[in-house]
């Protein structure tokens, strides 16, 4: 992408980082209300464990499916436009739900919620337009740290939950969202290249035009990325909660608060990766998150055993567990690590793809959300079938070694050997594979 042009003044970068990160932690809180009210659904309709995981679940499949359509159409008509319309249609949803009783009325309604967590595609687009390549890894690292809404509907729903129902949590969540919206198209304004399309009289780039980049396979090693990145994080932001009050008996509040300390560095750090990344280089911040990822949920895995040896004096008992500290601490750092690995992802596709940020982010960000739709259905059958709580982190372990395995000898093999003088001076992980073929 070509630098904004000089009337764009600081301030005005600013307020639309600043204002379009605060819709996206609002959405983010309200495309993850069943992580909290989903709990409380479960013992009303005495759903099991696979079908809570369906329904917490259910609201991640709209939001990643519309990633695409919605980024493609903030390319066309304009992030602003396109963000309050997501925001308000994901509030009249979020308001609908209060009318379900059945479990088919829920998922029907959850499909419905999941508008909101299109909002991302649409963010993605707006605010990288507003900034030049050296500055987009950070500018989109904080619009990505509005995943902390998942946190806030963590810390925050538990209390209105106990206190006046579920169905409280999402009036209040949907009049949020609603004003929000209002506020978002009140204080932004178009973004730079909408607005000079406007003046010149150019046509929006045809949809076809728009998808072409698709056809490389260098976005969908993106994508592989991003569905253990983001797609993990928002299973475990929904699954968590449901974990901690089964496998340690905590009470929703307790269990809520925990959550939050894996939600938060998951959100928050995103900054410090996007930071990272334009500083140091994409592809070291991908090293780092997939190598400690895998190390931390190897260590989750683990499930509690008790072990009897043969000894002299008779039979000796011991047992190995994760107790609910450690596990804290565990979830905290994988966390952490994953958060710097969204904002590495999202760095490359402003970067690659100038001119396609939407429907690139788009898709990339919907493999990445059907991540988090499948996840929590399959860690839910998964405890169903093996009836062993860890079988999450089991699967998320197989998950990042996988991904950690491709990258390097992707890289290694692959781009070094064709490329090593281009290797040898940038730190991205798809070295020229935008214009070097389909690999």
């Amino acid at each position: 992408m070509n630098a904004p042009p000089v009337s764009i003044t600081k301030g005005q970068q600013n307020s639309a980082l600043w204002t379009s990160t605060f819709a996206f932690t609002v959405c983010f809180a309200v495309w993850t209300i069943f992580s909290i009210i989903g709990i409380q659904i479960k013992k009303d309709l005495g759903l099991s464990d696979t079908q809570f995981g369906l329904l917490a679940a259910t609201p991640i499949l709209t939001g990643s499916l519309s990633r695409l359509f919605l980024g493609v159409w903030a390319e066309q008509y304009g992030g602003r436009i396109v963000f309050s319309l997501v925001m308000l249609a994901a509030a009249v949803a979020t308001w609908m739900l209060t009318y379900a009783q059945t479990y088919p009325q829920f998922l029907l309604a959850a499909l419905a919620v999941g508008i909101a967590g299109g909002s991302f595609a649409v963010g993605v687009s707006y605010v990288s337009k507003w900034f030049p390549p050296e500055k987009q890894g950070t500018a989109l690292g904080i619009f990505g740290a509005g995943n902390i809404g998942s946190a806030v509907t963590k810390l925050l729903a538990p209390m209105v939950m106990v206190a006046y129902g579920w169905d409280a949590v999402a009036r209040y969540w949907s009049i949020g969202l609603a004003i929000t919206a209002v506020v978002f198209f009140l204080f932004t304004r178009d973004d730079p290249g909408l607005a000079r399309r406007k003046a010149e009289g150019i046509e929006p780039v045809p949809f076809a035009e728009q998808m072409r980049p698709l056809r490389n396979l260098q976005v969908w090693r993106f994508s592989l990325y991003y569905f253990f990145v983001f797609g993990a994080f928002v299973a475990l932001a929904l699954w968590l909660p449901r974990y901690l009050t089964g496998a340690y008996g905590l009470d929703v509040r307790t269990a809520g608060m925990i959550a939050a300390c894996y939600s938060i560095p998951a959100s928050l750090f995103r900054i410090v990766g996007g930071w990272l990344s334009d500083k140091i280089g994409a592809r070291r911040v991908m090293y780092w998150t997939l190598g400690v990822s895998t190390i931390c949920t190897f260590l989750l895995s683990y499930p509690s055993t008790t072990y009897v040896v043969d000894g002299i004096q008779g039979p000796i008992e011991f047992r190995l567990a994760v107790g609910v500290l450690p596990f804290t601490v565990l979830v905290f750092v994988l966390g952490f690590f994953m958060s710097l690995g969204k904002a590495a992802v999202y760095k490359h596709i402003p970067v690659y793809y100038p001119n396609n940020v939407g429907a690139v982010g788009g898709v990339v960000g919907m493999i990445g959300g059907l991540g988090g739709f499948l996840l929590p259905i399959a860690f839910g059958a998964m405890n169903d079938l093996i009836g062993v709580w860890t079988s999450c982190f089991m699967l998320l372990f197989v998950l990042v070694a996988t991904a950690l395995t491709w990258m390097h000898f992707t890289i290694r093999r692959v781009e070094l050997a064709r490329h090593p003088q281009m290797a040898a001076e940038t730190d991205l992980p798809e070295i020229m594979s935008a214009t070097a073929g389909k690999r």
